[in-house]
């Protein structure tokens, strides 16, 4: 009989420390891609500000890449011209909006 108890002693120890281990690996997941949104979100904040500083070369070429994306570009551009936005301004806008 004391086989039996501690077979399922055993069994149900495994089970117990494996049910662990998944659950730890799944929180270091979810934690892993909580970080890398986080870290998105902030470089295309961080995008959208430094756009301000850009030259009129750097957002000609930016221009260039995102206007291939053209439904994208142009509800960006449509959102920037309904807020009645210009200038740098505009750019940062469209910015974030392009990397969004």
């Amino acid at each position: 009989m004391p086989i039996i108890k501690l077979s399922l002693i055993s069994a149900v120890l495994a089970m117990v420390l494996a049910n662990g281990i998944a659950t730890a690996q799944t929180t270091s997941a979810t934690d892993d891609m909580r970080a890398a949104t986080s870290k998105a979100s902030d470089a295309a904040s961080k995008a959208a500000d430094d756009v301000s500083k850009w030259s009129r070369k750097q957002w000609d070429a930016a221009k260039a890449k995102w206007s291939q994306e053209q439904a994208k570009w142009d509800a960006c551009n449509k959102k920037a011209a309904d807020q009645k936005l210009t200038g740098r301004k505009s750019w940062s806008f469209i910015a974030s909006c392009m990397t969004s």
